[in-house]
């Protein structure tokens, strides 16, 4: 790992519009091996004695991978956290990484950030780097928050005059005043991620790492921290997003990189970026499927199976494109004939307040009493209904005799809301965010009268 933040003077140019420079990365770990078990006292014995040795051995397997021949090597001891990552960001971009879980983003700034040390390849930082990678990154417990916002001040390279004049405008941000001289290690992991976002944020690093450590706020934060991160990015300063938050993504950055199996497999603007990733398989699924009859909610009527987030293709995805219809599948099983049953969704967005809330009305088994056997029910939100952000579904199953409920879960799959900027949703040409808890697609009549 390189770092050239005093070497400026001695780049030219193009360099010196450069603020991140990855070349090759590749980071690789060793998992562990099953043990051998011993079927007689005396091999066991034997084996304690050479323990020392073969721990050595192990010891130093950790960190010696010439037995990997290459990067397409798949042995089974070895996970490729990174494989030959190459890209570079020049100096005031916002760019996001997404990706699915495992994919290789938070590893990535790890590396970044000098918290790991590449297997392979190198990065080449151009400036002062702060990141926000964990709650209470780089704080010290015993320390006051206080103190610990001069502690990483002095780490970025500020002098205590500059930490001066940002300490008010920190604690004010951060909202945590009356426990700002209390040791860090009271906080709640909410305190901890306020001051360590407010500290990464106003102490001006040229470049700022964040990872999903913003979902441990309360939704008031996150706006703040999001505004914030706009600001700091209008500023010229570079900022790294790691965030399964599409709306997020598409809002702060121009351009985004989209990871899987630890490689890149998309780079460019982040409206295209988000747009391969909606239309792919690598979204995590929105899917809670209760393969255990016993555990799944209901009773000795009905039982439910699994609530699913379907697209138009039929595909269970956890992001989806704002224009596109939403389709909610209840899966569910009568066991007993003669009952009315009312199979019930309700939305949510993350503020908690009730989008809408909607009852099956199919014909076909409206007002009929069900018979034993399996069921589907799916309800379609149309596209450009929803607006920008995250849902949460409930689901419940109630009867029409009695105000009965046999189940009910109040947020059993959620999944994103995304506009990816096209221009052919509501948002039309306007760049801001559009709020509200939902966002139709009116039509507009517009009369001219000359002067």
């Amino acid at each position: 790992m390189k770092n050239d933040r005093n070497k400026h003077s001695r780049v030219n140019m193009s360099i010196d519009k450069i603020a991140i420079e990855v070349q090759d990365i590749s980071k690789i770990y060793r998992i562990g091996i099953k043990e051998k078990a011993h079927d007689n006292f005396a091999n066991t014995v034997f084996d304690f004695i050479k323990s020392p040795l073969k721990n050595y051995r192990r010891y130093r397997s950790l960190y010696n991978f010439d037995d990997i021949k290459s990067v397409s090597g798949n042995n089974s001891d070895i996970i490729w956290a990174l494989r030959n990552i190459s890209f570079t960001v020049k100096q005031g971009e916002v760019i996001g990484i997404i990706g699915k879980n495992g994919a290789g983003k938070s590893t990535l700034l790890k590396v970044l950030s000098r918290i790991t040390v590449p297997t392979s390849g190198y990065a080449k930082i151009y400036g002062r780097i702060s990141s926000l990678l964990e709650v209470g990154t780089g704080f010290h417990p015993e320390l006051t928050g206080r103190e610990n916002v001069y502690l990483n001040g002095t780490v970025l390279g500020m002098r205590k005059k500059e930490i001066d004049l940002k300490f008010d405008e920190i604690v004010d941000f951060s909202g945590i005043e009356k426990f700002i001289d209390t040791p860090v290690k009271r906080y709640s992991s909410g305190m901890k991620v306020r001051l360590a976002f407010a500290v990464s944020a106003h102490l001006e690093p040229e470049i700022l790492l964040i990872d999903e450590v913003l979902a441990v706020g309360d939704a008031n934060f996150q706006k703040k921290c999001l505004n914030k991160m706009d600001d700091v990015g209008r500023q010229g300063r570079t900022v790294l997003f790691v965030s399964h938050n599409m709306t997020a993504i598409t809002r702060l950055c121009k351009r985004a990189i989209l990871l899987d199996d630890s490689t890149v497999v998309a780079d460019g603007p982040a409206s295209e970026v988000v747009t391969t990733y909606l239309k792919s398989d690598l979204g995590t699924t929105a899917i809670q499927e209760w393969p255990d009859f016993n555990k799944a909610p209901g009773n000795d009527s009905v039982r439910l199976r699994a609530l699913r987030v379907l697209t138009k293709d039929g595909k269970h995805m956890e992001t989806m494109d704002i224009r596109e219809p939403v389709g909610i599948e209840i899966e569910y099983e009568v066991l007993k004939n003669g009952k009315i049953m009312l199979p019930c969704i309700n939305f949510f967005n993350d503020e908690g307040i009730r989008i809408f809330g909607a009852v099956d009305l199919d014909i076909e088994w409206r007002g009929r009493t069900r018979i034993v056997g399996r069921y589907k029910s799916t309800a379609w939100v149309p596209g450009n209904f929803l607006s920008e952000g995250t849902v949460y579904v409930g689901v419940s199953m109630k009867t029409t005799a009695q105000n009965y409920w046999y189940f009910y879960i109040q947020e059993a799959v959620v999944f994103q809301v995304v506009d990816n900027m096209a221009g052919d949703s509501a948002r039309g040409d306007y760049v801001g965010k559009l709020g509200g808890v939902v966002r139709p697609l009116l039509n507009w009549e517009t009369e001219f009268y000359p002067a």
